[in-house]
């Protein structure tokens, strides 16, 4: 019974393998055909644009004509790899293992498949691959692992990194001279010569003993003393004022304060009176006034304090 479906099973992978094949070989030359005349067409845009001047376009266009280049060309290494393994069908379904000289072609369209989204039947291919080799041998050829068997050129035609600007600049001769144009590649030089830094304006390295730009020193605020005669104190423009709770010196105080003032001013009308008899009382009055000045000051201070109290709270 297992001879049956070892038989059984040997004649549906052939069958479905050189289906799969003929499929496949049919697509790639339909897509072949199609891709020349979109290179065609892309490269006479592009003479077009140089003729013009227009040299920027056209450097950002011959990026795209590499890229359908390079899947013509890799297309074209996979449909010899089809037709090379159409004509070993019986030879794959003899063997359990896979055959040394067809390790190269069922690797390449094992790793082709999923990156030609334009020929799904190289998807199948693979399947019928993965349920004959086993899953290992299909994530070797599709990671690059090592001795995996995967062609070269494939892999660089199939690469997604964007070509250099001696290939980029390569292309733009070619297209000239296929064209006859007259056309001075030294501007295009120089601007694929350029590195990405200088491009982008590019970021300037500080060697070790260069000295790195010091800091402006913060700007300092010279807070001045209140003036002792209690008069009102503004804080500068710079610090944000907070508000300031002052508290008021004892009524005592500012009454003794206001009688001794008046004491001091000479009366005007007495006329009458001895000098002798006003220098004592002038010198009491100003003795009374100094103290009430002193009180007035410790007054002014006890309530600075208070004030600076009730900020800190």
């Amino acid at each position: 019974m297992s001879l049956l479906n070892q038989l059984f099973n040997r004649g549906v992978f052939g069958t479905k393998c050189k289906t799969c094949l003929h499929m496949s070989i049919s697509r790639i030359k339909l897509l072949q055909n199609k891709r020349d005349m979109q290179l065609k067409h892309m490269r006479k845009e592009i003479a077009q644009f140089l003729q013009a001047g227009q040299e920027a376009i056209a450097r950002i266009r011959v990026e795209h004509v590499i890229r359908e280049q390079n899947i013509w060309a890799a297309y074209d290494i996979l449909e010899l790899f089809c037709e090379f393994i159409l004509a070993r069908v019986p030879i794959i379904e003899s063997q359990k293992d896979c055959p040394p000289e067809l390790r190269e072609a069922i690797s390449s369209i094992i790793f082709s498949a999923p990156r030609c989204s334009e020929v799904p039947d190289l998807l199948q291919i693979k399947n019928l691959f993965t349920a004959k080799y086993g899953k290992e041998f299909i994530t070797a050829a599709s990671e690059l692992r090592p001795d995996s068997g995967v062609n070269r050129t494939i892999i660089e035609k199939l690469s997604v990194s964007a070509p250099s600007g001696e290939e980029r600049l390569k292309v733009l001769k070619d297209i000239a001279q296929e064209y006859n144009l007259n056309w001075d590649s030294s501007s295009s030089e120089a601007e694929f010569s350029r590195k990405h830094e200088d491009l982008l304006g590019g970021s300037k390295h500080i060697s070790g003993g260069a000295a790195l730009p010091s800091r402006a020193p913060a700007k300092q605020v010279s807070l001045s003393p209140p003036p002792s005669n209690g008069a009102h104190y503004t804080r500068p423009t710079e610090i944000k004022p907070e508000p300031q709770h002052i508290i008021p010196a004892p009524r005592s105080l500012i009454q003794t304060h206001v009688s001794s003032t008046n004491e001091i001013q000479p009366s005007i009308n007495n006329d009458a009176g001895p000098v002798r008899e006003t220098r004592p009382q002038s010198s009491e009055i100003l003795e009374k006034a100094r103290t009430a000045i002193a009180s007035a000051e410790r007054a002014s201070a006890a309530a600075r304090s208070a004030a600076e109290l009730v900020k800190s709270l």
